[in-house]
């Protein structure tokens, strides 16, 4: 309804000011961010759910269709875009093809060509619970029956989204938030998303930028049942994304007994648990705790496509104990299965213990390598980074950095953010602005850093130069226009975390290292206009 109002499809009309100041539950989805949905033409072709689907599609793929049609190639086209936005890992795929063109892979059985139970094949969801239950230590061996197999967990947001919650209730989410979740949730179940919003200031209970705490959880839920929104669910990203947090055991329970008071399912999505690439993080699977708070609503998803960087085969499984929730997300695998020859090679893939209990291939070949490269990579782009003096978080898990091009915004608005995002695709390549992820405050970039060192140095080179002419031109509009110095509303630079250490557990010392303090300095000497205002020729 909200989306068919704002396209003027129905209802009230289009105006993006009156979207804006209409309640909480009637804009509970809004992709105005990325275009003016007005400037799509209805059409008579479509259904209005299928004009919705139409919008969706325009607004929130635009870079991605501009990358598809001008991919960068080293050969064939050199000057093409650089795709820093789409969360891939392109760091392994000698070691993934190799593995997957393997004799034990091929195999070809009847059954395997036949209807499968809907669930999955029973030998696929035994590697599964037997996989998950090493990887996620859980502290007793999970169970087959509790598996259910899917083609992608977006897949898996939808239908849990349409067996959770009637059409028009909503579910809980901190943003910023992987922003594909907004249309796997509403296109088929017509559920909306509620946002407790996080910031990069360190606050009352915080002790870290865009932290998650339990009292946000309650404003946000209060906030939305004042104004009639029945919230079924909340949404947990662990490691998440797009700031690469990982949620302490303490944390994770403290989200849970929230989540148990107000009888809220809680859908725990654990797609990048094998990408925390150093070890002085350790994750910590809501599947390993000893006690779950509410375990018949506690419901965990995980995937390859990420820790095993093979996007591009569909394959989400969820676990859940609930098998009233397990059989009615099975009625709709009907829609989303996969088929039998994948199947198999997923369970090969898992199941590749060699001689030891353990899996050997995936630990001591594929892991071993795929965190070093990540690690390598994760390097490469901070470093840049630190001598550009832009300041990020520095996390250790997942494919991507949150970076902070605020003082890149003269105006400091998200339209300002979006000329800022489409500059960097004029210039080839191509990053997810914080819009994207729904965040609170403009200036915010997400950039994928699992990538070929001459790319990201190529894509690096591109990053740069837009910076660099964006800050001479701000010098240039500050001279014609002065700002309000100090009154103007922007931080300071030392008010602010410029490098944000990796997050450790509350008992370990935080260590500051060399890298961190060249960096801070850098950003301080760039952000300063001491220079500016001391000119030669004023000391003349």
């Amino acid at each position: 309804q909200a989306l068919s109002e704002i396209a003027g499809m129905g209802g009230g009309g289009g105006d993006l000011q009156e979207m804006r100041a209409r309640p909480l539950a009637e804009r509970r989805v809004d992709m105005h961010g990325f275009c003016n949905p007005s400037d799509f033409q209805r059409s008579p072709y479509l259904s209005a759910r299928g004009n919705i689907a139409n919008i969706f599609r325009g607004s929130t793929e635009e870079g991605y269709k501009a990358y598809h049609a001008d991919k960068y190639d080293e050969d064939k086209n050199p000057n093409g875009i650089i795709n820093f936005g789409t969360s891939e890992n392109k760091l392994c795929f000698d070691l993934m093809s190799k593995r997957l063109t393997q004799t034990d892979m091929n195999l070809m059985e009847p059954p395997l060509l036949q209807y499968p139970d809907w669930k999955g094949h029973m030998f696929l969801r035994e590697e599964v619970a037997r996989f998950l239950t090493y990887y996620c230590k859980a502290p007793a061996p999970l169970k087959a029956e509790n598996v259910i197999v899917l083609n992608g967990c977006g897949s898996l947001f939808s239908a849990l989204a349409t067996v959770l919650c009637d059409p028009g209730e909503a579910v809980l989410i901190a943003t910023p938030f992987y922003g594909g979740i907004t249309q796997s949730v509403f296109l088929y179940g017509n559920v909306k998303l509620v946002y407790a919003y996080l910031d990069s200031k360190i606050t009352g209970t915080s002790t870290r930028p865009f932290q998650l705490t339990v009292e946000k959880l309650e404003k946000a839920l209060q906030d939305a049942r004042a104004e009639g929104v029945t919230v079924r669910a909340l949404i947990l990203l662990n490691p998440q994304n797009p700031l690469g947090d990982i949620y302490s055991l303490s944390e994770l329970r403290d989200y849970l007994e929230f989540a148990k008071r107000h009888e809220l399912h809680v859908i725990v999505d654990e797609i990048y648990m094998l990408s925390v690439f150093d070890e002085s993080a350790t994750f910590h699977s809501v599947l390993g705790m000893d006690r779950l708070p509410d375990p018949q609503r506690t419901h965990v998803m995980w995937g390859i496509s990420k820790d095993f960087a093979v996007s591009g085969i569909r394959f989400g499984t969820l676990y859940t104990e609930n098998q009233d929730v397990a059989n009615a997300v099975a009625s709709l695998c009907y829609f989303h299965g996969v088929c039998g020859p994948v199947q198999h090679k997923v369970a090969q893939l898992l199941r590749d213990r060699g001689e030891s209990v353990a899996p050997y291939w995936i630990n001591q070949v594929y892991l071993r390598a795929n965190h070093a490269r990540l690690k390598a990579a994760h390097t490469y782009v901070t470093d840049e980074l630190k001598t550009l003096g832009v300041p990020f978080l520095n996390r250790n898990a997942g494919f991507f950095v949150w970076i902070d091009f605020r003082k890149y915004l003269r105006t400091g608005t998200f339209e300002e953010e979006m000329l800022l995002w489409r500059r960097f695709l004029d210039n080839k390549v191509l990053l997810s602005c914080g819009k994207a992820f729904e965040c609170s405050e403009p200036g915010w970039f997400r950039i994928i850093f699992a990538d070929k060192t001459h790319r990201l140095q190529l894509g690096m080179q591109r990053i740069r130069k837009v910076l660099e002419e964006r800050e001479q031109e701000i010098l240039a509009e500050e001279k014609e226009q002065p700002c309000q110095s100090d009154q103007d509303g922007k931080a300071d630079s030392t008010d602010e975390v410029i490098f944000v250490s990796r997050h450790q557990e509350p008992t370990c010392a935080s260590s500051s290292n060399l890298g961190d303090l060249i960096g801070l300095l850098q950003q301080q000497m760039r952000s300063s206009d001491w220079l500016q205002k001391n000119t030669a020729e004023q000391f003349a």
